[in-house]
């Protein structure tokens, strides 16, 4: 995520009417050069490298507000750890890496096609999913 994601991030936080202290700003821009996916736990270790006074009790209440308003995601993969990131602006899937714990993103407009025929054929219309795929590596 970029410098210009992170502004976007807090502008959002701005329009919902959300105060910005210091400790979620410090939240914000650590959840924004996050490439990962990281658990409350791995938020605070980084953020408390930048400001040491922030308690992980912090983090926990700024994911689930960030959370409430939509500013992020929660996935809970296979590790049972819950894991942020920030709600993307287009749609995508996840390998998790079943060895490593590694998350990558990838986005398929067959897998997407294939899901909307599969709904409505059901006779359903697709309003949210997600989609994970556990994977190893080959050997």
């Amino acid at each position: 995520m970029t410098d210009d994601d992170n502004r976007s991030l807090m502008d959002r936080c701005r329009e919902l009417g959300l105060r910005l202290t210091r400790p979620r700003q410090v939240i914000l821009r650590v959840l924004g050069a996050s490439e990962d996916h990281p658990d409350v736990e791995e938020l605070h270790r980084r953020v408390v490298a930048i400001e040491p006074g922030i308690n992980i009790a912090t983090v926990y209440r700024t994911m689930n507000i960030l959370a409430e308003h939509g500013l992020i995601e929660r996935h809970s993969f296979a590790d049972g750890r819950t894991r942020y990131e920030t709600a993307p602006e287009t749609h995508h899937d996840h390998f998790i890496n079943v060895e490593t714990g590694e998350v990558i993103e990838f986005h398929s407009e067959e897998i997407e096609r294939m899901q909307q025929k599969i709904a409505r054929e059901h006779g359903f219309d697709i309003v949210s999913h997600r989609f994970e795929i556990y994977v190893k590596p080959r050997r």
